[in-house]
């Protein structure tokens, strides 16, 4: 059984409209959420084989800050361009079109195209999928190229607000 997540970025700044959209940075929600997300994948065990993600600055800085947090070498790394700006079903290409070898893929992305993604694997609406979320799933397949509709179980949906409503509650 392989085993995916799909990782939204961390929040990004719109700070310098100079910027292209490429290359906007975290803001400083992002860069505060950004640790905490890894902490949490390292306590939930989510340890992928292989990290692929969008070559754009907010993706790249999430992927790195997860890789270094599981204590990924750096080769378990993948930067893919085509992940920017991309749809479901491009997304949905790049997996299928992976080596059998990794059984834990994680995908460093954007929205729509992960949401969009997520939903026709799982079969199962997210309200949304914020920035700096995870969405952890458990597929019924056994080589990437059989990945289809409604072929995943989701195991986990987290994201940075999920853990400050919680920290509300307690106090």
């Amino acid at each position: 059984m392989k085993k995916l997540t799909l990782v939204r970025h961390a929040k990004s700044s719109w700070k310098d409209p100079s910027l292209n959209d490429f290359d906007r940075p975290l803001n400083k929600r992002g860069k505060r959420d950004l640790p905490a997300m890894a902490e949490r994948l390292h306590q939930f065990y989510i340890n992928p084989d292989l990290i692929i993600s969008s070559g754009a600055n907010r993706a790249l800085t999430t992927a790195q800050a997860i890789k270094t947090r599981l204590k990924l070498s750096q080769d378990k790394l993948i930067i893919q361009p085509e992940l920017y700006e991309s749809c479901s079903e491009t997304l949905l290409y790049v997996l299928q079109n992976q080596s059998n070898a990794p059984q834990h893929i994680m995908l460093v992305g954007h929205n729509p195209g992960l949401e969009m993604l997520g939903f026709f694997l799982t079969q199962e609406h997210l309200e949304k999928f914020p920035t700096a979320a995870v969405m952890h799933m458990h597929l019924s397949v056994t080589r990437w190229d059989e990945l289809a509709e409604g072929c995943a179980t989701l195991t986990l949906f987290d994201y940075p607000k999920k853990h400050q409503e919680e920290d509300n509650k307690d106090s």
